[in-house]
């Protein structure tokens, strides 16, 4: 059976997936997050998941809540499943998890230049709602970061 037929699955992270969690950031972002801030997130009680297709882990997201408001700290999908919607899905769950929790409306930074997810949370409804100059570090630099809201109710 080709992986296109797999049905991805989403499981909340835990502990045994920090390993291939933080390998699968760091292959897709120059400056990623550590092993220990993916261990924080579960830790501070974070809506942190992984996807899986055929046992494989190719993405997770984290989502930190506070009362009516949540922030999409991070989110990724292994680049050889780039273009195959897994992000979209991805980022659909991580919305529903946060209004389960009881959020309304969701935040989140994104690089300019990373078009491919600023084009992605165009599509699902976010809005730009502000500008964070020189936010992330860039191989020359800083970069400013894009910000971003949808309503969730």
């Amino acid at each position: 059976m080709s992986e296109f037929h797999l049905a991805a699955e989403f499981f909340p992270m835990n502990e045994r997936d920090l390993d291939q969690v933080a390998a699968l950031e760091a292959s897709l972002q120059p400056f990623p997050w550590s092993r220990g801030n993916f261990a924080d997130s579960l830790t501070a009680g974070y809506s942190v998941w992984v996807c899986r297709l055929g046992g494989e882990l190719i993405g997770f997201s984290v989502v930190m809540s506070v009362i009516d408001e949540a922030h999409l700290l991070n989110i990724g999908v292994a680049a050889r499943h780039h273009g195959q919607g897994y992000g979209a899905r991805l980022l659909r769950n991580a919305m529903q998890a946060a209004r389960l929790g009881g959020a309304t409306k969701l935040f989140l930074e994104v690089r300019p230049s990373n078009e491919r997810a600023v084009e992605l949370y165009r599509h699902f409804g976010f809005r730009q709602i502000g500008l964070r100059k020189a936010y992330y570090p860039a191989a020359i630099g800083r970069e400013d970061a894009l910000i971003f809201d949808k309503e969730l109710a």
